[in-house]
């Protein structure tokens, strides 16, 4: 079983996934952290939980759990911050893959399209694999490399948008 506090958050399209995940996590055993929001509204922001999340994931060397309605806004955003390897799963074969292949400290969910049964089924086996190192790092230490020769980089966002 993992050991280490586990950071769950959402925004208002995975705030009912969340609380029933929190409920779920302390059931079986484990000790999560519930980074908000703590009450139900429905101009809640994912990227305000994530980067909250992700920092409490940094600074404790743990993992965090990030749902929003598709879990891609959050996976994105998650994604920005050095050191995040967030994962978008759909099924427990991907939520052990970001694991074991490429060692993924944040899972994304979807509050939309994931049952609770399923998310929780997800959730379990994320936590209980373990990454495999071997030909995975070498992988890694590929996309570090692209991380790092980015980092700083000033991208014209308004370009990207059409604006």
């Amino acid at each position: 079983m993992y050991h280490k506090i586990i950071y769950i958050g959402s925004d208002h399209g995975g705030f009912e996934l969340k609380a029933r995940l929190l409920e779920y996590l302390s059931k079986v055993g484990y000790r999560v952290a519930d980074v908000g929001p703590l009450v139900y509204e429905p101009g809640d922001d994912y990227p305000d939980f994530v980067a909250k999340l992700c920092a409490r994931v940094l600074k404790d060397r743990s993992r965090g759990i990030m749902i929003c309605k598709s879990g891609v806004g959050a996976s994105i955003a998650a994604n920005k911050v050095n050191g995040i390897y967030a994962a978008l799963c759909w099924n427990p074969e991907t939520a052990k893959q970001s694991r074991e292949h490429l060692d993924a400290n944040v899972l994304c969910l979807s509050g939309m399209f994931l049952g609770r049964k399923e998310a929780e089924e997800m959730v379990r086996t994320w936590l209980e694999s373990q990454f495999e190192g071997g030909r995975h790092i070498r992988r890694l230490n590929k996309i570090k490399a692209i991380e790092k020769a980015h980092a700083g980089v000033k991208h014209d966002s308004a370009r990207r948008s059409g604006r």
